[in-house]
């Protein structure tokens, strides 16, 4: 067993980069490292172990897991408490004890947490997750952050955390490289994750956002009256990115509250289809954003 000894934890004082949406005044970005020191993969499967000392008396224990039974999850990390109990454990396919984020004070109660990475899908693109752990005033979990796509970490000009977790947008039979994605932009508030995505809005809908800059050029008149030719827009190779364009800027005006813009985008679909577009879209965004889908169903169908 590979013990690393480290001072107590501390935040971080990690050198801060400006994003590319955004100045180094208003907002920092938490870079992360390429390739984690302290890890388990499935795929070679890991044979080292590793402990690492926090403050206070705790300390994580790393790698695989050590059974005669069969098991799924391979890999296993945990926080023990001074007196050599777990406090917390995860297992997955791949598990990543996240150096860089670890150290960072996500809930401003002015205690560093501790990050880890789980992945509960091996290997199928779809189920890594942040794990995010409070060791203050006792040991416990804050909150899971899904990776369905890129998630980062920035701090604000009063150095409290925002994450921005892209997420899949709802609709379409798409292939996996042109599924739609839009923002969701989360506070820490009460430990608990808030959605702060309105307050970003202006900065996503503006040309320093590359997503942004993305609809502007491919939902051009021409592309737009190519894909409304298509019933199916989403599944033909020459249409499909236009339409993933279209239902990607349509949930990122949903996530944004600007309901009426995303039925106007919605309103691009071809005529034939729209309808059960629409039906399946407000589906998929009911649970969240019930005053949406209220809004869409009581929309007048257009031609």
């Amino acid at each position: 067993m590979r013990s690393l000894q480290l001072a107590p934890l501390i935040i971080l004082a990690a050198i801060l980069v400006p994003t590319s949406a955004t100045s180094a005044q208003s907002a920092q970005t938490i870079p992360s490292h390429a390739e984690p020191e302290i890890a388990c993969r499935a795929h070679p499967l890991s044979t080292q172990s590793f402990k690492r000392k926090l403050g206070d008396g705790y300390q994580i224990s790393l790698g695989p897991v050590h059974s005669a039974e069969p098991t799924e999850f391979v890999c296993t990390a945990a926080i023990y408490n001074p007196e050599g109990k777990v406090v917390y454990r995860t297992s997955g396919f791949n598990v990543t004890f996240d150096e860089h984020l670890s150290g960072q004070d996500f809930d401003d109660d002015g205690h560093p947490e501790v990050v880890f990475m789980t992945d509960a899908g091996g290997g199928n693109h779809c189920c890594w997750e942040y794990n995010v752990i409070s060791l203050y005033p006792k040991p416990h979990k804050l909150f899971d952050i899904p990776q369905d796509g890129l998630v980062q970490f920035e701090k604000d000009p009063q150095g409290k955390m925002i994450i921005w977790v892209r997420t899949q947008g709802p609709g379409g039979d798409f292939s996996m490289a042109s599924r739609p994605f839009a923002e969701r932009v989360y506070r820490v508030r009460e430990g608990k994750l808030a959605d702060a995505t309105p307050e970003f809005c202006a900065r996503i809908f503006s040309d320093k956002n590359s997503d942004f800059r993305h609809w502007t050029g491919i939902l051009s008149p021409e592309n737009l009256s190519l894909m409304q030719s298509i019933p199916q827009p989403d599944k033909p190779a020459d249409t499909e990115e236009i339409a993933s364009a279209v239902l990607a800027r349509a949930a990122q005006h949903v996530f944004c509250h600007q309901y009426d813009a995303a039925i106007a985008d919605l309103d691009l679909w071809p005529a034939s289809t729209r309808a059960k577009m629409k039906a399946d879209f407000a589906a998929s965004m009911k649970q969240d954003y019930p005053d949406f889908a209220a809004q869409l169903a009581q929309t007048p169908p257009t031609r």
